[in-house]
């Protein structure tokens, strides 16, 4: 009678030896750590959020009088429409559209076309020409904001928002043709291929062929500089001469209210209004900005 000495088994094993208690244990541990970690960083991510829209519901005096970390001792939700009239944030954000709306249609346009011409087309001296656009990547912006200001006053155009939007074109255009060139090595050239021997054209295989293929990769590239666009201070500051044509950072910059006195709570409902408006673009877009990263990523 032959004995059985093969170790036991569970049936949820499906034929294999339990796993021995200090492994398990040291699987759990590791788990663990990783979730506190992750509870720490959602942690310090998310409570100044809320320190920020809890702030945005304080009075002027219980901000001033009562500690930082306290709860508002009255909901003042009239900060918020106070932000948007009297500290004319609708002004400053309307003055953010019309600058950055125009220069992201700029550089998508003309990005995704020249990304296009140097890697789809085949002409001489596209390589040279690639890398003239990623020098322009390697200039501070600050170097050419003094150029740029007395050509703008010499040309007529200070006092308006074209200074913005073709600063902010000009200043987007290298990073976009180097994310838009890498997009394009990915696209199967036997798209092109079959489109030519169906008569179609360069603007018709760019408008109808490219364009769809890559609107991942256009989301992408389109949302990352919408946020820089958006955000930015330094260029709005320098070529904003007057209130009338203040973007929503520099409004926030000198935000103030009755009788030129800072009024921190609807200060802060208007730093709420431009932190949640853009934090939900981004999480409308979030799955579409992934794929348009890992499309880029991945050869074919």
């Amino acid at each position: 009678m032959a004995i059985d000495t093969l170790p036991k088994t569970t049936g949820t094993g499906r034929g294999r030896p339990k796993q021995p208690p200090l492994r398990a244990a040291r699987k759990a541990g590791g788990r663990l750590w990783l979730r506190l970690a992750v509870a720490l960083l959602l942690i310090i991510e998310v409570y100044p959020l809320i320190w920020m829209f809890l702030t945005s519901l304080k009075s002027n005096g219980d901000y001033l009088d009562n500690s930082t970390w306290s709860l508002p001792t009255t909901w003042e939700w009239g900060n918020y429409t106070e932000a948007w009239t009297t500290g004319n944030i609708g002004l400053y954000v309307k003055n953010s559209l019309l600058a950055v709306v125009p220069a992201l249609a700029l550089i998508l346009l003309l990005g995704t076309a020249a990304g296009f011409a140097l890697q789809i087309m085949v002409w001489k001296g596209r390589g040279l020409t690639l890398l003239v656009f990623l020098a322009g990547m390697m200039i501070p912006p600050q170097m050419i904001l003094l150029p740029l200001f007395t050509l703008y006053f010499q040309t007529g155009l200070s006092g308006t928002l074209w200074p913005l939007i073709l600063t902010y074109t000009g200043t987007g255009l290298p990073l976009t043709v180097f994310m838009m060139a890498t997009y394009y090595r990915t696209v199967p050239r036997e798209l092109f291929e079959a489109a030519t021997l169906d008569g179609a054209g360069i603007l018709r295989a760019f408008w109808t062929i490219s364009l769809p293929v890559v609107r991942n990769a256009l989301l992408t590239v389109g949302l990352v500089q919408f946020f820089f666009i958006w955000n930015d201070l330094l260029i709005a500051l320098t070529f904003t001469n007057s209130q009338d044509l203040r973007t929503i950072q520099v409004g926030l910059l000198n935000f103030t209210g009755d009788f030129g006195a800072t009024q921190y709570g609807p200060l802060f409902a208007a730093i709420c209004i431009n932190v949640f408006g853009t934090l939900l673009i981004y999480l409308f877009l979030n799955q579409k900005v992934m794929k348009g990263l890992t499309s880029g990523a991945v050869k074919g």
